[in-house]
């Protein structure tokens, strides 16, 4: 019988969370010193603590899951409407962000299961006109290990200045690659390095993926992505919006805290400049459910599966040629945490006025989902909300 422990909040009380898991907090280690260390059981009161104290000057709400073999806490805490003072619905929907990722992926890997990718062939031969002519040969791989080289967009998209004007504009994909490899004045930009050498975590890389799956099956990237996980999977809450602006049904507000104390309502915004790399929309049961049933196996066959947690044996990409190496940390649609002594499994995500987070131990004992909204956008650190919950999640606090 399932354990049930629900914290819904009447007051103030509040479920921070960020970039859960990120390589900053808990740094990733490789395969040969992955450790089999269990979490301790869940602490309802820990978990409670992380995230007291919404609304704050960092976050205006937050909801948190956690589910640890058969018992699951559950939460919201803040303000889900800063004006109501309306609570943070616990089944509320949010903006996934680049957990969009690991769909796309899936939906890719599908396709390799079915003969109708290879991982091992370029993407020029599944799509010729898509990547300039005068980079070098980079493969499907490549592009699920964000190990292409590939150049970004240098538009600050996560600028409130930019973001405010713009938030409304509808991209093309053909505009995302464009913009991506070509300076203001047209010059092609080079790659960052040679494909398969290094990682570079950034948007480009699944923005090529959707497209090359758009060239392949003559669809939609994201028709390809209901047929094969939402519909089956019966993920009622999740969603490929497009240029749809509005997130429908129960859900928080995001916004923007000015300097002057004002806040500017973010929620409503057009997603296409994300596209396949961060458009999505969805919410914790949905997520729990996807990772669970993608970690499992009842996505992907035994081989794809693997390669979720398979890591490419390169060092992270940084321009500072002084740097301390660092390695890779994510695999084919999924990154790996280290947290002390316990290994995690998933990916996070955030766009303006939400940071979300899905993880889980690899047994599956372990999963956590949490969406947070904070009050300034483009924050190259975790808010202190979102280190509490690793913590608490992880047994460290």
């Amino acid at each position: 019988m399932r354990k049930t422990i629900t914290l819904l909040t009447a007051t103030v009380l509040t479920f921070g969370a960020a970039p859960a898991f990120a390589p900053a907090v808990a740094e990733t280690r490789s395969a040969e010193t992955q450790s089999a260390a269990q979490p301790p059981p869940l602490d309802p009161a820990k978990l409670a603590a992380a995230i007291a104290g919404l609304p704050n000057d960092e976050a205006s709400g937050a909801l948190l899951q956690v589910r640890d073999g058969s018992s699951c806490w559950q939460g919201t805490s803040g303000v889900a409407n800063i004006h109501t003072g309306q609570k943070v619905p616990i089944d509320g929907r949010f903006r996934i962000g680049s957990m969009t990722k690991s769909f796309t992926a899936t939906a890719a890997l599908q396709l390799v299961a079915k003969g109708k990718l290879d991982l091992h062939r370029t993407v020029r031969s599944y799509a010729p006109d898509l990547l300039p002519a005068e980079y070098a040969p980079i493969t499907i791989d490549q592009l699920l290990t964000y190990t292409s080289g590939l150049p970004s967009s240098d538009i600050p998209h996560k600028d409130p200045s930019w973001f405010l004007v713009h938030r409304f504009d509808t991209w093309t994909p053909r505009q995302l690659l464009d913009v991506s490899f070509h300076t203001d004045d047209g010059t092609l930009k080079p790659l960052l390095f040679p494909p398969g050498t290094r990682q570079n975590y950034a948007n480009i890389d699944y923005l090529v993926l959707g497209a090359v799956i758009e060239k392949v099956t003559g669809r939609p990237y994201g028709d390809v992505i209901r047929d094969g996980i939402i519909r089956p999977l019966h993920l009622t809450a999740t969603t490929v919006p497009g240029t749809d602006t509005k997130i429908h049904g129960p859900h928080a507000h995001g916004y923007e805290l000015r300097a002057d104390g004002s806040y500017v309502d973010v929620t409503d915004a057009n997603p296409t400049y994300q596209w396949s790399a961060a458009e999505m929309i969805s919410n914790a049961p949905d997520l729990d459910r996807f990772l669970t049933a993608l970690m499992s196996g009842r996505l992907l066959p035994a081989k794809e599966t693997a390669l979720l947690f398979d890591v490419p044996k390169v060092n992270l990409y940084d321009p500072d040629a002084n740097a301390e190496p660092q390695p890779a940390y994510l695999g084919h649609g999924l990154a790996r945490f280290q947290v002390a002594d316990l290994e995690f499994w998933g990916k996070t995500g955030d766009r303006p006025g939400y940071n979300d987070g899905m993880a889980a131990s690899r047994d599956l004992t372990r999963r956590v989902v949490y969406s947070v909204n904070t009050l300034h956008m483009g924050g190259s650190e975790q808010p202190l909300v979102t280190q509490k919950i690793i913590a608490a999640v992880s047994g460290l606090a």
